[in-house]
């Protein structure tokens, strides 16, 4: 378990370092960067409750909820 825990752990902070860098870029597809924040959020929760690093875990639910709001509001149109 603890492979598949550090697995989660380099996963979510990978991704979630591209997902900073593409909405950094300010291009069209800069929205794209909530995706991959979301996807690095669910591998950080994954490895949080794994670890039972319960701290992390509260902060990448919260992280999941800006998320979502970024990919909701990267979506309606201005």
């Amino acid at each position: 378990m603890e492979n598949l825990e550090s697995i989660f752990e380099w996963l979510g902070a990978f991704i979630g370092l591209a997902g900073a860098y593409i909405l950094a870029t300010g291009k069209p597809y800069s929205y794209l960067g909530w995706r991959f924040f979301l996807v690095a959020n669910f591998a950080m929760i994954l490895f949080a409750f794994a670890g039972h690093h319960w701290g992390v875990l509260t902060q990448q639910v919260g992280f999941t909820a800006t998320s979502v709001l970024g990919i909701y509001r990267a979506a309606k149109p201005t």
